[in-house]
């Protein structure tokens, strides 16, 4: 298993505790990954890990900048 972890910043903490909200449900499209997030570096910055078995190709990494994107947020 590896084990993942990214880091979003967005422009408002109320921006980053939408993302963070959303990501209490969320899985990735093949619904084998769940996500662990949680603020980090102040209130507009989310940190999330999550496990990746290591077989194929991840997705979940994208699929997380999409979503932080509709937020407003990018990778940092």
């Amino acid at each position: 298993m590896l084990i993942n972890e990214i880091q979003f910043q967005f422009s408002s903490g109320q921006e980053a505790n939408r993302f963070l909200n959303e990501l209490i449900h969320w899985t990735s499209s093949s619904g084998q990954v769940s996500v662990k997030a949680k603020l980090a570096k102040g209130s507009d910055t989310v940190s999330v890990k999550y496990q990746f078995d290591g077989k194929g190709f991840d997705y979940t990494c994208s699929e997380l900048d999409d979503l932080a994107n509709q937020y407003g947020g990018e990778e940092i």
